[in-house]
Protein backbone atom coordinates (compact mmCIF):
# COMPACT_ATOMS: atom_id res chain seq x y z
CA UNK A 1 0.00 0.00 0.00
CA UNK A 2 2.89 2.37 0.69
CA UNK A 3 4.05 1.99 -2.93
CA UNK A 4 0.66 2.88 -4.44
CA UNK A 5 1.55 6.58 -4.86
CA UNK A 6 4.47 5.46 -7.04
CA UNK A 7 2.00 3.90 -9.45
CA UNK A 8 -0.05 7.09 -9.84
CA UNK A 9 2.04 8.45 -12.78
CA UNK A 10 1.55 5.18 -14.67
CA UNK A 11 -2.16 5.25 -13.87
CA UNK A 12 -2.41 8.73 -15.35
CA UNK A 13 -0.50 7.64 -18.45
CA UNK A 14 -2.88 4.71 -18.88
CA UNK A 15 -5.92 6.98 -18.36
CA UNK A 16 -4.67 9.31 -21.10
CA UNK A 17 -4.35 6.42 -23.53
CA UNK A 18 -7.72 4.94 -22.64
CA UNK A 19 -9.45 8.29 -23.08
CA UNK A 20 -8.14 8.65 -26.63
CA UNK A 21 -8.65 4.94 -27.27
CA UNK A 22 -12.29 5.18 -26.29
CA UNK A 23 -12.96 7.56 -29.17
CA UNK A 24 -10.74 5.63 -31.62
CA UNK A 25 -12.47 2.38 -30.75
CA UNK A 26 -15.88 3.97 -31.14
CA UNK A 27 -14.98 5.27 -34.60
CA UNK A 28 -13.91 1.77 -35.67
CA UNK A 29 -16.79 -0.06 -33.97
CA UNK A 30 -18.36 -1.11 -37.27
CA UNK A 31 -15.13 -2.52 -38.75
CA UNK A 32 -14.75 -6.29 -39.06
CA UNK A 33 -12.68 -8.13 -36.48
CA UNK A 34 -9.02 -8.22 -37.48
CA UNK A 35 -9.23 -5.14 -39.70
CA UNK A 36 -8.88 -2.55 -36.94
CA UNK A 37 -5.33 -1.26 -36.61
CA UNK A 38 -5.65 0.41 -33.21
CA UNK A 39 -8.52 0.87 -30.81
CA UNK A 40 -9.34 1.10 -27.13
CA UNK A 41 -6.75 -1.38 -25.86
CA UNK A 42 -3.95 -0.35 -28.23
CA UNK A 43 -4.20 3.34 -27.38
CA UNK A 44 -4.36 2.53 -23.68
CA UNK A 45 -1.14 0.53 -24.03
CA UNK A 46 0.48 3.33 -26.04
CA UNK A 47 -0.20 5.76 -23.21
CA UNK A 48 1.14 3.26 -20.71
CA UNK A 49 4.25 2.69 -22.85
CA UNK A 50 4.93 6.42 -22.86
CA UNK A 51 4.55 6.49 -19.08
CA UNK A 52 6.94 3.57 -18.63
CA UNK A 53 9.48 5.21 -20.93
CA UNK A 54 9.48 8.32 -18.75
CA UNK A 55 10.38 6.21 -15.68
CA UNK A 56 12.96 3.89 -17.26
CA UNK A 57 16.66 4.62 -17.77
CA UNK A 58 17.30 6.52 -20.98
CA UNK A 59 18.61 3.62 -23.13
CA UNK A 60 15.59 1.47 -22.28
CA UNK A 61 13.25 4.44 -22.78
CA UNK A 62 14.63 5.03 -26.28
CA UNK A 63 14.09 1.36 -27.18
CA UNK A 64 10.53 1.37 -25.84
CA UNK A 65 9.57 4.61 -27.60
CA UNK A 66 11.19 3.47 -30.85
CA UNK A 67 9.22 0.24 -30.67
CA UNK A 68 5.98 2.12 -30.10
CA UNK A 69 6.67 4.48 -33.01
CA UNK A 70 7.51 1.52 -35.27
CA UNK A 71 4.22 -0.18 -34.46
CA UNK A 72 2.26 3.01 -35.12
CA UNK A 73 4.00 3.53 -38.48
CA UNK A 74 3.45 -0.10 -39.44
CA UNK A 75 -0.22 0.24 -38.63
CA UNK A 76 -0.45 3.35 -40.80
CA UNK A 77 1.25 1.57 -43.73
CA UNK A 78 -1.16 -1.35 -43.39
CA UNK A 79 -4.20 0.91 -43.22
CA UNK A 80 -3.03 2.89 -46.25
CA UNK A 81 -3.14 -0.26 -48.36
CA UNK A 82 -6.89 -0.58 -47.79
CA UNK A 83 -9.49 1.35 -49.84
CA UNK A 84 -10.37 4.64 -48.13
CA UNK A 85 -7.64 3.96 -45.58
CA UNK A 86 -5.26 6.75 -46.47
CA UNK A 87 -5.57 8.84 -43.35
CA UNK A 88 -2.73 9.83 -41.07
CA UNK A 89 -5.11 10.80 -38.25
CA UNK A 90 -4.92 7.48 -36.40
CA UNK A 91 -1.12 7.28 -36.66
CA UNK A 92 -0.68 10.87 -35.51
CA UNK A 93 -3.10 10.29 -32.62
CA UNK A 94 -1.04 7.24 -31.62
CA UNK A 95 2.23 9.22 -31.60
CA UNK A 96 0.66 12.04 -29.58
CA UNK A 97 -0.79 9.51 -27.11
CA UNK A 98 2.67 8.01 -26.65
CA UNK A 99 4.05 11.47 -25.89
CA UNK A 100 1.17 12.31 -23.55
CA UNK A 101 1.84 9.12 -21.59
CA UNK A 102 5.42 10.30 -21.13
CA UNK A 103 4.20 13.75 -20.09
CA UNK A 104 1.72 12.30 -17.57
CA UNK A 105 4.36 10.14 -15.91
CA UNK A 106 6.80 13.06 -15.77
CA UNK A 107 4.70 14.92 -13.20
CA UNK A 108 2.51 16.90 -15.63
CA UNK A 109 -0.59 14.77 -15.48
CA UNK A 110 -3.05 17.69 -15.55
CA UNK A 111 -1.56 19.04 -18.79
CA UNK A 112 -1.50 15.57 -20.33
CA UNK A 113 -5.16 14.90 -19.48
CA UNK A 114 -6.18 18.34 -20.77
CA UNK A 115 -4.45 17.78 -24.12
CA UNK A 116 -5.94 14.28 -24.35
CA UNK A 117 -9.42 15.67 -23.72
CA UNK A 118 -9.01 18.32 -26.43
CA UNK A 119 -7.61 15.76 -28.87
CA UNK A 120 -10.51 13.41 -28.15
CA UNK A 121 -12.98 16.22 -28.85
CA UNK A 122 -11.28 17.04 -32.16
CA UNK A 123 -11.27 13.38 -33.20
CA UNK A 124 -14.91 12.92 -32.22
CA UNK A 125 -15.91 16.04 -34.20
CA UNK A 126 -14.73 14.62 -37.51
CA UNK A 127 -18.14 14.72 -39.17
CA UNK A 128 -18.96 18.25 -38.02
CA UNK A 129 -15.54 19.56 -39.02
CA UNK A 130 -15.79 18.03 -42.50
CA UNK A 131 -19.25 19.50 -42.91
CA UNK A 132 -17.91 22.90 -41.86
CA UNK A 133 -15.09 22.67 -44.40
CA UNK A 134 -17.52 21.80 -47.18
CA UNK A 135 -19.49 24.96 -46.37
CA UNK A 136 -16.48 27.32 -46.50
CA UNK A 137 -15.90 29.15 -49.76
CA UNK A 138 -12.49 29.97 -51.21
CA UNK A 139 -12.95 33.63 -50.31
CA UNK A 140 -13.72 32.76 -46.70
CA UNK A 141 -10.69 30.47 -46.45
CA UNK A 142 -8.46 33.25 -47.76
CA UNK A 143 -10.07 35.64 -45.26
CA UNK A 144 -9.28 33.26 -42.39
CA UNK A 145 -5.64 33.02 -43.51
CA UNK A 146 -5.28 36.79 -43.81
CA UNK A 147 -6.93 37.35 -40.45
CA UNK A 148 -4.53 34.84 -38.85
CA UNK A 149 -1.59 36.89 -40.17
CA UNK A 150 -3.13 40.15 -38.95
CA UNK A 151 -4.01 38.84 -35.47
CA UNK A 152 -1.33 36.25 -34.72
CA UNK A 153 1.73 37.54 -36.59
CA UNK A 154 1.52 41.32 -36.97
CA UNK A 155 -0.26 42.21 -33.70
CA UNK A 156 2.39 40.70 -31.34
CA UNK A 157 5.15 42.49 -33.31
CA UNK A 158 3.59 45.93 -32.87
CA UNK A 159 5.30 48.16 -30.24
CA UNK A 160 3.24 48.45 -27.07
CA UNK A 161 4.14 52.00 -26.06
CA UNK A 162 2.89 55.53 -26.60
CA UNK A 163 4.52 57.54 -29.37
CA UNK A 164 3.84 60.28 -31.90
CA UNK A 165 2.46 63.80 -31.27
CA UNK A 166 1.34 64.22 -27.67
CA UNK A 167 2.22 60.52 -27.29
CA UNK A 168 -1.29 59.84 -28.53
CA UNK A 169 -0.68 56.64 -30.47
CA UNK A 170 0.01 53.16 -29.21
CA UNK A 171 0.70 51.05 -32.35
CA UNK A 172 -0.42 47.77 -30.78
CA UNK A 173 -3.69 49.20 -29.52
CA UNK A 174 -4.39 50.85 -32.87
CA UNK A 175 -3.67 47.59 -34.70
CA UNK A 176 -6.03 45.91 -32.27
CA UNK A 177 -8.72 48.10 -33.86
CA UNK A 178 -7.95 46.46 -37.22
CA UNK A 179 -8.06 42.99 -35.63
CA UNK A 180 -11.39 43.66 -33.95
CA UNK A 181 -13.08 45.13 -37.02
CA UNK A 182 -11.86 42.36 -39.32
CA UNK A 183 -12.86 39.65 -36.85
CA UNK A 184 -16.32 41.03 -36.21
CA UNK A 185 -16.91 41.66 -39.91
CA UNK A 186 -15.90 38.14 -40.84
CA UNK A 187 -18.10 36.56 -38.16
CA UNK A 188 -21.06 38.64 -39.29
CA UNK A 189 -20.34 37.85 -42.93
CA UNK A 190 -20.12 34.10 -42.29
CA UNK A 191 -23.31 34.08 -40.21
CA UNK A 192 -25.12 36.09 -42.86
CA UNK A 193 -24.14 33.59 -45.55
CA UNK A 194 -25.42 30.67 -43.49
CA UNK A 195 -28.42 32.25 -41.79
CA UNK A 196 -29.17 35.11 -44.15
CA UNK A 197 -31.93 35.81 -46.64
CA UNK A 198 -33.49 32.35 -46.54
CA UNK A 199 -33.99 32.58 -42.79
CA UNK A 200 -36.10 35.72 -42.65
CA UNK A 201 -35.82 39.42 -42.03
CA UNK A 202 -35.14 39.27 -38.30
CA UNK A 203 -32.30 36.74 -38.47
CA UNK A 204 -30.69 38.72 -41.30
CA UNK A 205 -31.04 41.93 -39.31
CA UNK A 206 -29.52 40.40 -36.17
CA UNK A 207 -26.48 38.82 -37.82
CA UNK A 208 -26.02 41.72 -40.22
CA UNK A 209 -25.93 44.16 -37.32
CA UNK A 210 -22.84 42.35 -36.02
CA UNK A 211 -21.08 43.90 -39.01
CA UNK A 212 -23.02 47.15 -39.46
CA UNK A 213 -26.39 48.09 -38.04
CA UNK A 214 -26.28 51.12 -40.34
CA UNK A 215 -26.02 48.90 -43.43
CA UNK A 216 -29.01 46.86 -42.27
CA UNK A 217 -31.00 50.04 -41.54
CA UNK A 218 -30.25 51.50 -44.98
CA UNK A 219 -31.06 48.24 -46.79
CA UNK A 220 -34.37 47.76 -44.98
CA UNK A 221 -35.28 51.44 -45.44
CA UNK A 222 -34.89 50.99 -49.21
CA UNK A 223 -37.28 48.05 -49.14
CA UNK A 224 -39.83 50.15 -47.25
CA UNK A 225 -40.37 52.14 -50.45
CA UNK A 226 -41.62 49.02 -52.26
CA UNK A 227 -45.44 48.93 -52.36
CA UNK A 228 -45.67 45.22 -51.43
CA UNK A 229 -42.91 45.27 -48.83
CA UNK A 230 -43.72 43.84 -45.33
CA UNK A 231 -43.36 47.21 -43.61
CA UNK A 232 -44.00 45.97 -40.06
CA UNK A 233 -41.46 43.16 -40.41
CA UNK A 234 -38.91 45.55 -41.91
CA UNK A 235 -39.49 47.99 -39.05
CA UNK A 236 -38.96 45.11 -36.60
CA UNK A 237 -35.69 44.25 -38.34
CA UNK A 238 -34.47 47.84 -38.10
CA UNK A 239 -35.37 47.90 -34.41
CA UNK A 240 -33.64 44.58 -33.78
CA UNK A 241 -30.50 45.72 -35.61
CA UNK A 242 -30.36 48.76 -33.36
CA UNK A 243 -30.76 46.53 -30.29
CA UNK A 244 -27.82 44.40 -31.46
CA UNK A 245 -25.80 47.60 -31.84
CA UNK A 246 -26.50 48.50 -28.19
CA UNK A 247 -25.56 44.99 -27.05
CA UNK A 248 -22.37 45.14 -29.12
CA UNK A 249 -21.49 48.46 -27.47
CA UNK A 250 -21.69 46.83 -24.05
CA UNK A 251 -19.50 43.90 -25.12
CA UNK A 252 -16.88 46.11 -26.76
CA UNK A 253 -16.80 48.49 -23.81
CA UNK A 254 -16.28 45.54 -21.47
CA UNK A 255 -13.33 44.41 -23.60
CA UNK A 256 -11.63 47.77 -24.20
CA UNK A 257 -12.88 50.26 -21.58
CA UNK A 258 -13.99 48.15 -18.64
CA UNK A 259 -14.15 51.05 -16.21
CA UNK A 260 -16.88 52.73 -18.27
CA UNK A 261 -19.03 49.58 -18.49
CA UNK A 262 -21.04 49.87 -15.21
CA UNK A 263 -22.40 53.35 -15.94
CA UNK A 264 -22.94 52.56 -19.63
CA UNK A 265 -24.81 49.36 -18.78
CA UNK A 266 -27.00 51.25 -16.30
CA UNK A 267 -28.04 53.58 -19.12
CA UNK A 268 -28.21 51.19 -22.09
CA UNK A 269 -29.85 48.11 -20.57
CA UNK A 270 -33.26 49.77 -20.05
CA UNK A 271 -33.13 51.16 -23.59
CA UNK A 272 -32.09 47.76 -24.92
CA UNK A 273 -35.10 46.17 -23.23
CA UNK A 274 -37.38 48.84 -24.71
CA UNK A 275 -35.91 48.27 -28.18
CA UNK A 276 -36.43 44.50 -28.02
CA UNK A 277 -40.01 44.86 -26.74
CA UNK A 278 -40.84 47.27 -29.56
CA UNK A 279 -39.35 44.85 -32.09
CA UNK A 280 -41.45 41.99 -30.69
CA UNK A 281 -44.56 44.15 -30.84
CA UNK A 282 -43.86 44.91 -34.50
CA UNK A 283 -43.34 41.21 -35.20
CA UNK A 284 -46.74 40.36 -33.71
CA UNK A 285 -48.42 43.06 -35.75
CA UNK A 286 -46.69 41.81 -38.90
CA UNK A 287 -47.96 38.26 -38.46
CA UNK A 288 -44.65 36.94 -39.83
CA UNK A 289 -41.06 37.96 -40.47
CA UNK A 290 -41.03 37.85 -44.25
CA UNK A 291 -38.05 37.05 -46.43
CA UNK A 292 -35.00 39.23 -46.41
CA UNK A 293 -33.44 40.64 -49.52
CA UNK A 294 -29.70 41.00 -49.93
CA UNK A 295 -27.90 43.22 -47.43
CA UNK A 296 -24.52 44.48 -48.63
CA UNK A 297 -22.14 44.07 -45.70
CA UNK A 298 -18.87 44.33 -47.57
CA UNK A 299 -16.17 41.85 -48.48
CA UNK A 300 -14.42 40.14 -45.53
CA UNK A 301 -11.21 40.26 -47.58
CA UNK A 302 -11.37 44.04 -47.85
CA UNK A 303 -9.03 45.50 -45.25
CA UNK A 304 -9.73 49.09 -46.31
CA UNK A 305 -12.63 49.68 -43.83
CA UNK A 306 -10.55 48.32 -40.95
CA UNK A 307 -7.53 50.45 -41.87
CA UNK A 308 -9.84 53.42 -42.35
CA UNK A 309 -11.32 52.97 -38.88
CA UNK A 310 -7.83 52.66 -37.37
CA UNK A 311 -6.80 55.91 -39.08
CA UNK A 312 -10.00 57.59 -37.89
CA UNK A 313 -9.40 56.46 -34.32
CA UNK A 314 -5.77 57.65 -34.47
CA UNK A 315 -6.89 61.10 -35.63
CA UNK A 316 -9.66 61.36 -33.07
CA UNK A 317 -7.37 60.24 -30.24
CA UNK A 318 -4.90 62.96 -31.20
CA UNK A 319 -7.73 65.53 -31.33
CA UNK A 320 -9.06 64.36 -27.95
CA UNK A 321 -5.65 64.66 -26.32
CA UNK A 322 -5.23 68.16 -27.73
CA UNK A 323 -8.67 69.18 -26.45
CA UNK A 324 -7.82 67.63 -23.10
CA UNK A 325 -4.87 69.98 -22.80
CA UNK A 326 -6.78 73.02 -24.06
CA UNK A 327 -10.20 72.77 -22.38
CA UNK A 328 -10.00 69.71 -20.13
CA UNK A 329 -12.44 66.86 -20.44
CA UNK A 330 -15.32 68.97 -21.78
CA UNK A 331 -14.26 68.63 -25.42
CA UNK A 332 -13.97 64.85 -25.27
CA UNK A 333 -17.73 64.45 -24.89
CA UNK A 334 -18.29 66.43 -28.09
CA UNK A 335 -15.71 64.31 -29.94
CA UNK A 336 -17.35 61.06 -28.80
CA UNK A 337 -20.84 62.29 -29.69
CA UNK A 338 -19.79 63.38 -33.19
CA UNK A 339 -17.87 60.13 -33.67
CA UNK A 340 -20.94 58.17 -32.61
CA UNK A 341 -22.89 59.66 -35.52
CA UNK A 342 -20.85 57.55 -37.92
CA UNK A 343 -19.66 54.66 -35.76
CA UNK A 344 -20.25 53.93 -32.07
CA UNK A 345 -17.41 51.38 -32.15
CA UNK A 346 -15.00 54.19 -33.04
CA UNK A 347 -16.25 56.22 -30.05
CA UNK A 348 -15.50 53.31 -27.70
CA UNK A 349 -12.08 52.80 -29.27
CA UNK A 350 -11.25 56.50 -28.88
CA UNK A 351 -12.20 56.39 -25.19
CA UNK A 352 -10.07 53.29 -24.67
CA UNK A 353 -7.00 55.06 -26.11
CA UNK A 354 -7.17 58.05 -23.74
CA UNK A 355 -5.05 58.23 -20.57
CA UNK A 356 -6.62 56.52 -17.58
CA UNK A 357 -7.03 59.83 -15.72
CA UNK A 358 -8.39 61.81 -18.70
CA UNK A 359 -12.02 60.89 -18.07
CA UNK A 360 -13.52 59.36 -14.94
CA UNK A 361 -14.82 55.83 -15.66
CA UNK A 362 -18.41 56.75 -14.78
CA UNK A 363 -18.25 59.88 -16.93
CA UNK A 364 -16.81 57.85 -19.80
CA UNK A 365 -19.81 55.51 -19.73
CA UNK A 366 -22.25 58.43 -19.84
CA UNK A 367 -20.36 60.04 -22.72
CA UNK A 368 -20.61 56.80 -24.67
CA UNK A 369 -24.34 56.84 -24.02
CA UNK A 370 -24.55 60.18 -25.84
CA UNK A 371 -22.65 58.59 -28.73
CA UNK A 372 -25.36 55.90 -28.82
CA UNK A 373 -28.06 58.61 -28.88
CA UNK A 374 -26.33 60.39 -31.77
CA UNK A 375 -26.02 57.15 -33.75
CA UNK A 376 -29.65 56.17 -33.11
CA UNK A 377 -30.94 59.58 -34.23
CA UNK A 378 -28.69 59.41 -37.30
CA UNK A 379 -30.26 56.08 -38.26
CA UNK A 380 -33.68 57.63 -37.67
CA UNK A 381 -32.78 60.23 -40.29
CA UNK A 382 -31.61 57.47 -42.66
CA UNK A 383 -34.94 55.64 -42.33
CA UNK A 384 -37.00 58.78 -43.00
CA UNK A 385 -34.77 59.99 -45.84
CA UNK A 386 -34.54 56.68 -47.69
CA UNK A 387 -37.84 55.05 -46.76
CA UNK A 388 -39.92 58.21 -46.96
CA UNK A 389 -41.78 59.85 -44.11
CA UNK A 390 -45.09 58.03 -44.63
CA UNK A 391 -43.69 54.49 -44.88
CA UNK A 392 -40.57 55.11 -42.82
CA UNK A 393 -42.21 56.65 -39.76
CA UNK A 394 -43.37 53.31 -38.21
CA UNK A 395 -39.77 52.12 -38.39
CA UNK A 396 -38.39 55.42 -37.10
CA UNK A 397 -40.61 55.57 -34.00
CA UNK A 398 -38.83 52.71 -32.13
CA UNK A 399 -35.49 54.41 -32.80
CA UNK A 400 -36.74 57.73 -31.45
CA UNK A 401 -38.20 56.02 -28.38
CA UNK A 402 -34.88 54.26 -27.78
CA UNK A 403 -32.93 57.51 -28.08
CA UNK A 404 -35.30 59.14 -25.58
CA UNK A 405 -34.92 56.15 -23.24
CA UNK A 406 -31.12 56.40 -23.38
CA UNK A 407 -31.26 60.14 -22.80
CA UNK A 408 -33.68 59.75 -19.89
CA UNK A 409 -31.55 57.09 -18.20
CA UNK A 410 -28.39 59.15 -18.71
CA UNK A 411 -30.11 62.24 -17.30
CA UNK A 412 -31.33 60.38 -14.22
CA UNK A 413 -27.87 58.94 -13.68
CA UNK A 414 -26.31 62.41 -13.94
CA UNK A 415 -28.87 63.91 -11.56
CA UNK A 416 -28.38 61.14 -9.02
CA UNK A 417 -24.65 61.74 -9.04
CA UNK A 418 -23.50 64.88 -10.86
CA UNK A 419 -20.53 64.55 -13.21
Amino acid sequence: MERLPDLAPLALALAVGLLVGLERGWQARAAEAGTRVAGFRTFGLLGLAGGLAALLPQPLAVILVAGGVTLVVAGYVRASAEPHGRSATGALAGLITLGLGWLAASGRGVEALAVAAVMTLILASRGRLHELLRGISGAEMEAVARFAIVALVILPLMPDRSMGPLEAWNPRQLWLVVVFVLGLSFVGYALTRRLGPGKGLLVTAAVGALVSSGAVTAAYARRLREPEAPSAALAAGISLASAVMLARMLVLTGLLALGALPSLALVLLPALAVQVLLALRLVRSAGGTGTAGPVRLGNPLDFAPAFGLAALVAGLVLLSRWLLRQVGGLGIGAVLAVTGLADVDAAILVLSQLPADAVAPRTGGLLLAFAAIANTLWKTGIVLAIGGVRRGWPAAVPLVVTAVAIGGSAGLAALARPL
